[in-house]
């Protein structure tokens, strides 16, 4: 955290580093793969989540804004 606040003045509310694959998943990654398999290849991987929270979809880092908000209005 002190990186990004020192490296780019970030000054929003941010997590400590969790491990999202390996012996050391956090659970909350362990059970968004139980639900969707696949290790996470990158940190910009999304999940999209309903309202009782039940994993809906994965989306892949490359995937853009419009697919994801396709999604949503089905949710709402």
């Amino acid at each position: 955290m002190a990186f990004a606040q020192d490296r780019y003045d970030a000054n929003f509310p941010m997590f400590a580093k969790i491990d999202v694959n390996g012996p050391d998943t956090h659970p909350i990654y362990r059970w968004l793969k139980d639900s969707i398999p696949g290790d996470i290849g990158w940190n910009f991987t999304k999940y999209l989540v309903n309202r009782q929270g039940q994993l809906i979809k994965r989306f892949d880092p490359q995937e853009t804004p419009e697919n994801i908000g396709a999604a949503l209005p089905d949710l709402l």
